[in-house]
């Protein structure tokens, strides 16, 4: 079995409700979602999700391949791209083709693809997210009262903006999942959006009344000396690494004591992740994916020792994608389908209308410009005005 060529296809997400975090707000309640396809010569195709527009910097690395030996094919992208770098879009493309990839080759030993991966229990214990800073109180109680008819008893608002707005979310959805648990887990992102003294006064605060498992992104990405100040004055666990990409960026923040909880991306590829997770199970840390459409890094959080808790945006698929996995007992239950268990339907995905381009001039993916800067918080900001969806926050 060789590599021959790859479609790329692009579909849509119908969240039925505005999504953002603490640097914007989607403009629409329909996002993108990439899909690339590998074809091979023997028919099989293997599928993987992501943005992938950088594709043709490394697809010569594994056209002509097996596509079973799949870690060797991913060191080959790396070299490809080694003197003009991998980060950022090469990296998704990259992250895309190794997923379609460990499809291929569970599909070729015809079983799912957290059995190919050595996982003994298939399912993935999870917390609800609804990327839901759009959303007012009442709004946010009926999201996550779905969740919890799912068993969920764990939860990560988006905030970052005011204590006291964000302290009465966080009780609030605390009631609704406390249902499931007599101590739910709460969890807050603030994407980013702090300095580290920004980040330290309001955990402070905010940990007066709410016992926070863990601060997500207080700051910067690369802020290895900031996170580990940040985690040595609150009692709250520092979790990072979804953005970071390749392997050598968490070298700095593992080096400097600065993180809690490891995460990694769900578009970065299943490679990627097992990698990350074994260097952090060497420092007895625990990893946490972050959620994409299909969540194919829930196969490889399966078969690990040191899986948190893996993050669940959504309860429905995208259109045109047949997901092989149920979400109960808070958290993933994978089914038998071989691979990734993600079947495609390129007839539905063609007729769908495509959604807002995801990187616009504003919204969640755009940083506003006082990101980090302001004095005190700002809560006329929060998010848009509904005439003015996509300003930035």
């Amino acid at each position: 079995m060789k590599v021959t060529g790859y479609r790329s296809l692009l579909t849509t997400h119908e969240w039925g409700r505005l999504t953002g975090d603490a640097n914007g707000v989607m403009p629409g309640p329909r996002t993108d979602v990439h899909v690339l396809i590998l074809e091979t010569d023997d028919g099989l195709e293997g599928v993987g999700v992501g943005a992938h527009g950088d594709i043709d910097r490394v697809f010569d690395a594994v056209v002509g391949e097996d596509p079973r030996a799949v870690t060797a094919l991913y060191d080959r992208m790396l070299n490809r791209v080694f003197k003009t770098g991998h980060a950022g879009a090469t990296f998704g493309a990259i992250g895309a083709i190794d997923m379609a990839l460990w499809d291929l080759k569970a599909k070729y030993a015809d079983e799912p693809l957290w059995r190919t991966l050595g996982a003994l229990n298939r399912f993935v214990p999870g917390y609800a997210s609804g990327l839901d800073i759009a959303l007012d109180d009442e709004e946010l109680v009926e999201l996550y009262r779905r969740y919890a008819d799912r068993g969920f008893s764990a939860a990560k608002l988006k905030g970052g903006h005011d204590v006291e707005h964000d302290r009465r979310r966080l009780l609030a959805v605390r009631d609704v999942l406390a249902r499931n648990s007599d101590r739910p887990a709460l969890m807050l992102d603030a994407n980013e959006s702090w300095n580290r003294t920004q980040a330290v006064r309001y955990l402070t605060e905010l940990e007066r009344a709410i016992d926070l498992a863990w601060i997500e992104e207080p700051l910067r990405r690369w802020d290895a000396a900031g996170h580990a100040s940040v985690r040595q004055h609150v009692r709250t666990a520092v979790a990072t690494g979804e953005n970071l990409t390749g392997l050598e960026q968490y070298r700095p923040l593992l080096d400097a004591d600065a993180v809690d909880v490891v995460q990694v991306g769900n578009v970065w590829g299943i490679t990627h992740f097992l990698r990350v997770a074994a260097v952090a199970h060497s420092r007895d840390l625990p990893v946490s994916p972050v959620s994409y459409h299909a969540n194919p890094l829930a196969h490889a959080a399966a078969a690990i020792p040191n899986h948190l808790s893996f993050e669940i945006q959504h309860l429905h698929s995208p259109i045109g994608l047949d997901i092989d996995q149920e979400f109960t007992d808070g958290g993933i239950v994978l089914g038998d389908e071989p691979g990734l268990g993600i079947r495609v339907d390129e007839t539905r995905i063609r007729a769908a209308a495509p959604a807002t381009p995801l990187a616009g001039t504003a919204g969640p993916h755009v940083r506003p410009d006082r990101a980090g800067l302001r004095l005190v918080p700002d809560p006329d900001r929060m998010t848009p005005a509904p005439a003015a969806l996509g300003t930035s926050a």
